[in-house]
């Protein structure tokens, strides 16, 4: 019931939004040299000559799975065969009769394509896109909270931190544009990495491989520690970014180049990403359909970014919550190997607030792809939401909407049931 309330006000806040703004689309549909005479006809088909109030009841009529209809063809809800797919009921007085069917989502008013037929092939291609991003952010931002909350406090803590922090601060059609710059443009044929940062990083894992007895000692270990020599890689490549950056501003200023290891750089292969693109590319030569994945690559990281730090931060914050519980303690002091600890005890109980987080990013993915698809000239729902507001077609515009709201509504009903499969006690409440 609560899913019916919001695709209901869905369609209502929509419907007279798009009705208010100015602009008249039979003006649009007929030209700039159209008269008077076909403007008006073309309302007259359209229903725009009606009250808004009766064109909204017309609406929900075509929309909802049982309507009413007329057999008088001058009525604005003449039952057409060609029109709706379903069967009338039987007649409720007069001419009037009630039918059930699929909800019409009506035509789109340039293309006069229907808008179902419209849905249906760009749909797959947001889905695809939004499931690779969220598998990507998902996979990376668990395993990085669960190594955070591990380490507590190491310099890997806080580099997670300051990573999940930069990725939730970039809005996406930001990062969308910078991606699409140096993945698909300045690295297309080669990739320049400068190399500083390397030299720096090669020096940081020398110095951990050397101090690696010292640290083990300290540490009461007699094992070698790789997470000793991963943070001194990585700490050393902090510093040599820094430095890089640095030394490119002082040659900014100087206009030549006083710090000439700052402008050196390794060429290794490109990525040979296109900045635009779709799932599926037409051959020029052939006109035949093929899968090109490669395209799917610079959207899905860009569309990933921002739940990849919002999943690292919550499994990290939920972990450290779950191991501090007297169970966790229990299980260690029982002597359980730290695998099982970790993955059997803990995870399984603090993946509730990141199975949420996931949930509720995929639904926001489906509906905040829309700059992305527009800059990388991706085939899907949000380019043709973002085509269809500039051209004022209003159809494509509240079908596709309506049919993103009723795929969150749907996956949060999921979520709900997933819930009380992990845990029981939401059952019992």
């Amino acid at each position: 019931m609560y899913g019916f309330l919001v695709l209901f006000g869905v369609i209502t806040v929509i419907f007279f939004l798009f009705h208010t703004k100015p602009g008249d689309p039979a003006r649009m549909l007929g030209g700039q040299n159209v008269n008077e005479e076909i403007i008006n006809s073309i309302r007259r088909d359209l229903g725009l000559d009606l009250p808004l109030y009766k064109q909204y009841l017309l609406y929900l009529n075509d929309l909802s799975p049982i309507s009413l209809h007329s057999d008088n063809p001058d009525s604005h809800i003449h039952w057409d065969e060609e029109k709706y797919s379903g069967s009338r009921l039987f007649s409720v007085g007069g001419d009037r009769l009630l039918s059930i069917k699929l909800p019409h989502f009506r035509r789109s008013y340039r293309s006069k394509q229907k808008v179902a037929d419209i849905i249906m092939e760009s749909l797959p291609g947001t889905i695809v896109l939004a499931l690779s991003a969220m598998v990507f952010a998902t996979m990376i931002g668990i395993f990085l909270g669960i190594f955070s909350a591990l380490n507590k406090g190491s310099f890997f803590d806080s580099f997670a931190l300051v990573v999940a922090v930069l990725g939730m601060s970039g809005p996406s059609h930001f990062m969308a544009i910078i991606i699409a710059w140096i993945g698909g443009f300045l690295w297309y044929e080669t990739t320049w990495l400068p190399q500083l940062p390397m030299y720096f990083m090669l020096l940081g894992l020398l110095v951990g491989a050397a101090f690696n007895r010292y640290h083990t000692k300290n540490k009461i270990s007699r094992k070698f520690s790789y997470q000793f020599l991963f943070e001194s890689g990585l700490k050393g490549f902090g510093v040599g970014v820094l430095g890089w950056a640095l030394g490119l501003g002082i040659n900014g200023i100087m206009g030549y180049e006083f710090l000439p290891l700052i402008d050196a750089y390794f060429p290794l292969p490109g990525t040979e990403l296109e900045t635009t693109g779709s799932l599926y590319e037409v051959d020029n030569l052939t006109g035949e359909e093929y899968l090109k994945l490669s395209n799917l690559i610079l959207p899905a990281f860009t569309l990933g970014i921002r739940p990849l730090a919002i999943v690292l931060q919550l499994t990290r914050s939920s972990m450290l919550d779950v191991m501090s519980q007297d169970y966790i303690r229990t299980a260690t002091a029982k002597g359980l190997s730290k695998y099982t600890v970790v993955v059997k005890h803990s995870l399984k109980n603090a993946l509730n607030p990141v199975i949420t987080a996931i949930s509720g990013w995929f639904a926001s993915l489906l509906a905040g792809a829309v700059f992305v698809e527009n800059i990388f000239n991706w085939n899907g729902i949000g380019k043709k939401v973002f085509d269809s507001v500039v051209n004022d077609d209003f159809p494509v515009v509240v079908g596709s909407v309506l049919i993103i709201a009723t795929m969150f509504v749907v996956i949060n009903i999921l979520v709900d049931i997933i819930y009380g499969i992990l845990d029981p006690r939401i059952r019992i409440r």
